[in-house]
This record gives structure tokens, sequence and C-alpha cells, in this order.
């Protein structure tokens, strides 16, 4: 019996391989964006983790630091650390920004951090931490700095003195950590060129100049540039302590917002990055579509060129269910080829994605599972096509 699968693999191979290296190209692109997503989930359990923190303290009704801006004095850590449970509290600051390395700018997350507390890096690939109070920097390999380099951040010049790993905000960009009181100059303290507008603004509003008038308090607030504000305080609670117990005093007696690990879980992966994880949903319904598309076109144009051999197998009696099979043999091994063309395309082009791609063995087996599934529904026209051949046409 001539089995359609068969002949097309050995003597129409040249087509069905490359078909086959198409589709495999568009699975490995599904798979890289299911990476991707998983990647951004990965990114901030690991920022989490890397904070060595049990609750965090922020401005009230905020969602900060990673969600929105957060802005609290930094004497707050003081009472926080005399609450029942707390064993350890740190003030911290992240500010993502742009800087300059060797005349290029990099995009980082400056983290602001008091050494050896909560927020610091718990580990080192190589140097050492931090422990002068100016101008040292602890980077992340991902910024692609070294030991000794010189970046510098706003006005100033900081030296590289320590790297680490996977230590990256939940938007995927690599940290920086320096000392807490530089990261709280560069964020909150304005420049002199700022500091000079604001008084002659002052100056030359006749409304301001006025003794007792409504907008001179908020002018002499304006020309205040202190820089003892921080956007959280990282707490670590007592072994054994509920972390939620520890944070209704703080938020009771404090007046400030507090959220346990469950609860920035929550921010970060379901509200945070919720509408990227719709979109790339949605596009992996469209490559989806586009490769049963494919699929279908292929399998039906294979189906086509051989109707006078399909027209002699019903005439020698082959039953339609055989005949349909065959059919399907080629749609399932198409995607076969395409999906492990497509596995090793992924794990090749993943590591050079600039944010982190995180392939699961999850997903790989729920995607081998879907293109079989997509490259047997699209046969299904093919399939029709052949059963409705005439078996006289064998002999027309």
């Amino acid at each position: 019996m001539i089995s359609l699968a068969g002949r097309d693999i050995l003597h129409g191979w040249s087509k069905y391989v490359l078909t086959g290296l198409g589709l495999g190209l568009l699975i490995g692109v599904t798979l890289t964006m299911a990476g991707v997503y998983r990647g951004m989930v990965d990114d901030a359990h690991a920022l989490l983790a890397n904070s060595r923190a049990d609750l965090w303290v922020v401005q009230k009704d905020t969602q900060g630091p990673y969600a929105e801006a957060s802005s609290i004095k930094d004497d707050v850590v003081k009472s926080v650390r005399g609450m029942p449970g707390v064993a350890a509290a740190a003030n911290v600051t992240y500010l993502t920004m742009q800087v300059q390395h060797r005349g290029v700018e990099s995009r980082v997350m400056v983290v602001g951090i008091e050494p050896d507390q909560p927020g610091a890096p718990g580990y080192l690939l190589a140097g050492r931490h931090l422990t002068r109070s100016h101008y040292e920097a602890v980077a992340d390999i991902k910024t692609g700095f070294a030991l000794g380099d010189r970046v510098r951040i706003r006005r100033h010049d900081y030296t590289v003195v320590g790297l680490t790993r996977r230590m990256v905000s939940s938007g995927g960009d690599p940290m920086l950590f320096v000392p807490l009181k530089d990261a709280q100059e560069t964020q909150f303290l304005k420049d002199n060129d700022a500091i000079r507008n604001d008084r002659a603004r002052t100056a030359a509003n006749p409304v301001f100049n006025k003794p007792g008038s409504p907008g001179l308090l908020e002018a002499v607030q304006g020309l205040q540039t202190s820089s003892r504000s921080v956007n959280a305080v990282l707490v670590q609670t007592e072994p054994g302590m509920a972390p939620e117990r520890v944070a209704e005093p703080i938020r009771r007696w404090k007046h400030l917002s507090v959220y346990t690990r469950a609860g920035m879980e929550d921010i970060l992966v379901v509200k945070l990055i919720a509408n990227s994880a719709k979109q790339i949903g949605m596009f992996l319904v469209i490559l989806a579509i586009v490769s049963a598309a494919i699929v279908a076109f292929i399998i039906y144009t294979m189906t086509m060129g051989k109707l006078r051999e399909i027209a002699v197998l019903k005439l020698i009696g082959t039953r339609d269910r055989t005949i349909a099979g065959m059919i399907l043999q080629q749609a399932l091994g198409l995607g076969l080829i395409g999906f492990a063309v497509g596995k090793v395309a992924a794990t090749t082009w993943g590591p050079a994605f600039p944010k982190y791609v995180l392939l699961m063995p999850s997903d790989a087996i729920t995607g081998l599972v879907a293109t079989l599934v997509i490259c047997a529904l699209a046969s299904t026209l093919a399939i029709r096509v052949a059963l409705k051949v005439d078996p006289g046409a064998a002999i027309g």
C-alpha cells in the first residue's frame, strides 16, 4: 500500500522540511514569548527574595516602592525598629535612571542601602560589599560593569567594588547598589541650578513677597532642599512571628502602609505585569492562528497534488479511515519537526534577549501538545477534500 506521508517525505522532502523549519521558527517565537512572561514573574520573585525583607513599610495609601512613588522620612525607621516582633529594619531608596559608563548610558535601578541590612545584596560573585559611606557601588553583572570601573551618577563618579547576580527590578533592569546617603542626594536633593531658579521665581513673584501671604509658607518650603527621605523601610520579623501580626501595629500607630511578602507579590505579579501578560497572551493566540493557517495550507496543497493517488487507493478498497490517518500523519510530522526546531531556536536565542527569558519544561510540554492539536485540527480541511475524491478519477 502506498504511504502518502512516507511518499511525500521521501520524494518531496525539501518542501516538507522547509515548511517544518518555517513552522519551527514560529513555534520558537511562541516559546520565547512564554519565556519572557515567565521571566517577568521570576524577576518579580527575585526582587522580593533578594530584598531579604518580610515587610515593606511605605507611604500611606500607596503601593510603593516598586509600583508607585513612595516617600517617607528616614527617621521613621527608628520607631519601626522599636515595634514588637521587629528583628531588623533599614531604609532603602529605589530610582530607575540612566547612568554613564565609559561614555555610554546604561539603564539601571539605583538602590540606596545600609550595609549588612535588609535591601543589601546577600551574596557577591566578586569583590567586596560597601564599606565607605560615599562613592562606592555594587553592580549586577547584567550591567556589564567590571570591578574598578567608574560609573557616573548625576554629578558624581562611583567605583564598582563588588559584583552580584540576579539583582534586578520588576522590569528586568539590573541593580546598582550605592550608599544610602548618596542615593538620597541623587533622588531627593535639588541641584544648584534648581535652587537658584526657585529663589529667583519666588523673589520675582509679588504675591510671595507680601508677609503673611497664603503662598509664602509653601514658597519657603519649596526652597528647603532636604534629602532626608526614603522610598521604603524594609523589615525582618523575629523568628516565629507572623508578618501580619507585626504589620498591624505599624499601620495603626505609624499611619503608614505595610505590605507582607504575599501582598507585595500580588502587587508585582497580578497588578504590575497584568497588562504585559494580556499582551503576550494575545500574541500567543495570533501566533497559534498563523501556525494553524500555515499547516492547513501546506497539507491542503500536498493533498491536492495527489488526488489521483487517493482515488487509486479508494478504487482498490482502502478505507476512508486509513486515508485520513495518512494525511494526519503528515500534519503531525510537520508539528514534530516544527516543535523540535522551535525548541532549539528558543534555547539558542533566549540568552541573547535583554530581559530574562525563563524556558520552563512544563511550558515546553504544553507547547508540544498544543502544536500537535493545532496540526491535527489544521489537517481536517485536507482530510475532507480527500474523502470526497471520486474513485472513478483514477481511470478518468
